[in-house]
């Protein structure tokens, strides 16, 4: 089994500039390497060692690969003295970070999912950099030891359990100060096994989610989201305005950029912070889970533009939709169902089971009848049963009906209003 413990460090100034040194000349070496594989591309443009259809007048060379790049922070040591003062598995663990994200971009992931074109790092977009080993006492009292930085003092929350030893370090700068990741290995305890446990009516729960109620489950319960970005929006939009006054480059305006680093990672972690207690509150429910195989991705993205006549664009309730993305993001929905409620069910020995949304909106959850509601319909009644409740909870109930195995095709009521026959298939 492997963990993961985060602790905040508590450097002294020169260490502070020592790592601050560091993760500049790391970030120009992940440049560097970065654009020696993409120049390779744009001159050979071919994997083989041969003239391309389409190439430039330079000569091919070879192309750049991880061991090729490896060999080459000898002499980087030797031509620029500086680099000597980096561990050394600091430096080969940069360009493996590279080969990896070419990789991912190329070939994708082990489940073929491709990401985007790796960038060149700002010197605000490069806060990390690791040690694929240490030593497996580095952490002695309240100090952490770290090749060449020495020993740096730790805010020791938590112990590290019996058994298990450091494997990796990660040293990362945030807004709020320098943290150090451990992981952590202990080969006698195995690997936490996918739950199996037969859903029932009884052991399982639905849970629907959404902005007006961030949860609603099955049971009548309900959870409104806190909206803690919007409590702080005018906050934040006080501070921004303060820095745009400033000067570029000037001292106060660094001041007021850390100003709100910090009240953005505050927002954050209330936002993380909230998402475990309610995860934990629903574990404590029920040992099943059934949640909607939502892609908030798609629920978020902007409207496609209409185009008028002479070039212009008619509305297209854009600026609506704006205010509704933020409120998504500010609920943080795709990081709570895919992310927080899976680990914690998984570390509970409970299991979270994703449905077909379809229809799970549109039906009654009493009579299982079609009853077709706009966005903008907030409350369910029903027709045919006279069942009256509001349109998250009904859906609710219907996700747990769906995950038991209830189909929402029986009952359906036809387009001319004529109720269609069951289907067995």
């Amino acid at each position: 089994m492997k963990l993961a413990y985060q602790y905040k460090l508590l450097p002294t100034y020169e260490q502070r500039c020592r790592m601050d040194k560091w993760l500049d000349r790391l970030r120009y070496q992940y440049n560097y390497l970065l654009a020696d594989r993409f120049d390779w591309w744009e001159m050979n443009r071919c994997p083989v060692n041969a003239y391309p259809l389409v190439c430039s007048i330079a000569q091919p060379r070879e192309q750049p690969e991880y061991y090729g790049q490896k060999r080459s922070l000898v002499s980087l040591k030797q031509e620029q003295e500086w680099y000597a003062d980096i561990h050394a598995d600091v430096l080969e663990e940069r360009v493996k970070r590279v080969d990896l994200a070419l990789a991912q971009f190329i070939k994708g992931d082990k489940n073929g999912k491709r990401s985007g074109k790796p960038r060149f790092k700002g010197k605000n977009r490069y806060r990390t950099f690791a040690y694929p080993r240490v030593k497996p006492d580095c952490i002695q009292g309240n100090q952490v030891t770290l090749p060449k930085l020495g020993e740096i003092k730790l805010i020791q929350h938590r112990l590290v359990p019996e058994g298990f030893t450091m494997k990796r370090a990660l040293v990362t700068q945030k807004a709020d100060g320098w943290y150090v990741t451990l992981t952590l290995e202990d080969k006698s305890v195995p690997d936490l096994p996918a739950i199996e446990i037969q859903p029932t009516a009884t052991n399982s729960i639905g849970v629907d989610a959404g902005l007006e109620y961030f949860i609603a489950c099955s049971d009548g319960s309900t959870k409104q989201p806190p909206k803690f970005y919007r409590q702080s929006e005018d906050k934040l939009a006080k501070l921004q305005a303060k820095r745009d006054a400033r000067a570029k480059g000037s001292k106060p305006r660094r001041k007021l950029n850390e100003r709100i680093a910090k009240l953005h990672q505050r927002i954050a972690r209330q936002r993380k912070q909230w998402h475990f207690e309610t995860a934990q509150e629903l574990i404590d429910k029920a040992e099943v889970i059934f949640l909607e195989a939502l892609k908030v991705s798609n629920m978020s993205r902007r409207h496609q533009p209409k185009p008028g006549e002479n070039g212009t664009f008619l509305p297209n309730g854009q600026a609506a939709k704006s205010g509704l993305n933020k409120s998504f993001a500010d609920a943080g929905i795709a990081g709570f169902l895919n992310d927080v409620l899976p680990y914690v069910a998984q570390r509970a020995g409970k299991r979270v089971v994703k449905v077909n949304p379809a229809g799970t909106s549109q039906h009654c959850a009493m009579c299982l009848n079609r009853v077709p509601k706009e966005l903008s319909d907030r409350w369910h009644e029903c027709p045919h049963c006279r069942a009256s409740m509001a349109r998250d909870l009904n859906s609710g109930l219907l996700i747990k009906k769906v995950g038991l195995g209830v189909r929402l095709t029986i009952k359906r009521e036809s387009r001319n209003g004529r109720r269609s026959p069951r289907r067995t298939a």
